[in-house]
């Protein structure tokens, strides 16, 4: 008798075993389909894109558009690059980009190290405030900014797109405090023991440990400044100084729809850095993102 019950619930045991066998596959096909998917969708402008920088002039107007040139205009990368200037644009944003990575990592480590590991009467009010900083927009600071630039004589120089990020973000103070307060406290404090000072302490120890943070901070900044149009366009007036996103308005200003194909071309060699420099440090960058709590 027992054994006539027990045999449909081991057969309806061994179906629901089976259905969610077979449906975790299912599951797992669809959820990536579903990313690839979105993925496409968003990669449409990419394609776009470089395919209009690869079209000919005569290519650019037509509608529906043509996806696929014929012939492919590889010069147009030549011309953008020679014609419009884009090697010195490139190189003005790289001497930007590169100091301010530099004082971002630095100096942002430094106050989140201050901020995470040191005790010091009023720390946490303090925080607040610069935390509060983040709430006005970037453009009620211009005209204040720009007059105190303007009286120490740097307009028209890369001071003011380099020198203020030395001064720290509060976003990155944020997200660098995140991270050193999830270190163990038994490092720093076995190191106060041994006698090394709050400074030792934070290169020889909260550095080398932060690294995947600094990665994410480094990565931001980068891109921050790469793409950076509106401080350019406020503080300098030279077109030899101009960076490579004030380089392709001017270009586009000056060819405007008729060579669209050489504009495209260069806004191609604009980002490619960046997505050179993404798809490198990838792993340490998605490492940073997870371990700092940072959700998007």
């Amino acid at each position: 008798m027992a054994t006539s019950l027990d045999t449909p619930r081991a057969q309806a045991a061994a179906s629901t075993t089976g259905v969610q066998r077979l449906s975790r596959p299912l599951g797992e096909t669809g959820k990536y389909l579903v990313l690839a998917l979105f993925s496409a969708f968003f990669m449409i402008p990419l394609v776009w894109m470089v395919s209009t920088s690869l079209k000919n002039a005569e290519e650019l107007p037509l509608y529906p558009p043509i996806w696929i040139p014929d012939p492919i205009r590889w010069d147009n990368y030549v011309t953008a690059f020679v014609e419009g200037s884009l090697g010195g644009y490139l190189w003005n944003t790289v001497v930007v980009t590169v100091p301010s990575v530099i004082g971002a990592v630095l100096s942002n480590a430094l106050i989140a190290y201050g901020f995470a590991r040191v005790q010091w009467p009023g720390r946490d009010y303090v925080f607040a405030v610069v935390l509060a900083t983040m709430i006005l927009p970037d453009f009620v600071t211009f005209i204040p900014l720009y007059l105190i630039f303007r009286d120490l004589n740097w307009l028209n120089t890369y001071y003011p797109l380099i020198l203020p990020i030395f001064l720290g973000s509060p976003f990155f103070i944020f997200l660098l405090r995140q991270f050193l307060m999830a270190l163990p406290a038994e490092l720093t404090d076995a190191a106060h023991v041994d006698g090394a000072s709050e400074l030792l302490i934070f290169l020889r120890i909260v550095i080398p440990l932060a690294t995947p943070a600094l990665a994410v901070v480094a990565l931001f900044q980068f891109i921050g400044s790469w793409n950076d149009y509106f401080g350019p366009l406020i503080y300098l007036s030279d077109v030899d100084k101009y960076t490579i996103s004030l380089g392709i308005a001017n270009m586009e200003s000056a060819y405007g729809f008729s060579n669209f194909a050489w504009i495209m071309a260069a806004t191609c060699m604009s980002i490619l850095p960046i997505i050179l420099l993404f798809f490198f440090a990838q792993r340490t960058f998605i490492e940073g993102i997870a371990l700092t709590g940072l959700k998007g």
